[in-house]
């Protein structure tokens, strides 16, 4: 089931009631009431300072492994809410993340940037811009990508796609839309990470001890693709604001329900999400050796 993802633009105020989370909006024509089942929803976006969340209905939204997501005066994602539990054998496969040994970190890495690679080249293939050289960089990753192939490959990505564009968190549009899109997929990430019982804090790959989701950092690099597609969409082909309007928001927000093909099976990306963190978890067991990663179709 593909869980909604709710965004709060306006002032609000949000209770529950019954299992249902309430929404009480005032407009021209008086106060409007609208209920949402908890169990229905996998993403809350709270972007405006007159949002008003009762704590009861804070903790219903934990219980059901919703990720809560605040953002700051200029639109931007800015904290992350999760719950604690979100697994009945959360510790034992916990213990197996922990115990993990640096050859397998390396050739999940190893995995993950493949993945990534192949989806950036999908994106080049859709916009018609020239593939050949990132299939040939995916082919040459080693494990634990020494060389570091993924640099390389994002190097001629970003200057192919954009034509010269340099990727920079604090740079120019269309930079703040990347930025907005990724921050959804983290979070989404983080919840699918927290369902199947891992820590989002113990990564792979990145590193930081200022950073509580460095496996969702790790685990989100194949998914981004889809994120620089939609950017790509609105920047260049309809014409949208480089800021973030509502427009240019609402088909961020969608990404979750955009297909991929996750081995044999398409499914939306927020379910397949749920793939990816159990066969990662399996990975990490000694039960599979590959973690099911989307490929955009």
């Amino acid at each position: 089931m593909i869980k909604q993802t709710l965004y709060f633009g306006s002032q609000a105020y949000i209770s529950l009631k019954h299992k249902q989370l309430q929404i009480r909006k005032n407009t021209i024509e008086g106060e409007k009431l609208i209920t949402r089942p908890i169990e229905d929803i996998g993403v809350v976006i709270l972007d405006h300072g007159q949002i008003t969340i009762t704590h009861k209905a804070i903790i219903a939204l934990q219980n059901n492994k919703v990720a809560l997501i605040s953002c700051d005066d200029r639109h931007m994602p800015t904290s992350l809410m999760l719950p604690m539990v979100g697994h009945s054998e959360q510790t034992e496969k916990q213990r197996y993340q922990i115990e993990a040994s640096l050859p397998l970190k390396k050739n999940l890495w190893q995995q993950t940037v493949i993945a990534k690679i192949k989806n950036q080249s999908r994106v080049l293939i859709k916009v018609g811009k020239s593939h050949k050289k990132l299939d040939y960089l995916s082919s040459r990753v080693e494990s634990g990508d020494p060389n570091n192939i993924e640099g390389q490959a994002a190097s001629y990505y970003w200057k192919t796609l954009f034509d010269d564009f340099v990727r920079d968190r604090y740079g120019e549009p269309p930079n703040n839309l990347l930025n907005y899109g990724y921050a959804v997929i983290r979070a989404m990430i983080a919840r699918s990470l927290v369902s199947s019982g891992l820590l989002p804090g113990l990564g792979i790959h990145h590193r930081n001890k200022y950073n509580p989701f460095c496996l969702a950092d790790d685990i989100m690099e194949p998914y981004r693709p889809f994120i620089d597609l939609i950017v790509y969409d609105a920047f260049e082909n309809q014409g949208l604001a480089s800021f973030l309007d509502k427009e240019t928001k609402s088909s961020l927000l969608a990404v979750s329900t955009m297909d991929a093909q996750f081995g044999k099976r398409k499914s939306p990306l927020m379910v397949g999400m749920i793939m990816t963190t159990a066969s990662l978890a399996a990975c990490y067991r000694g039960k599979k050796r590959k973690i099911n990663y989307p490929l955009l179709i």
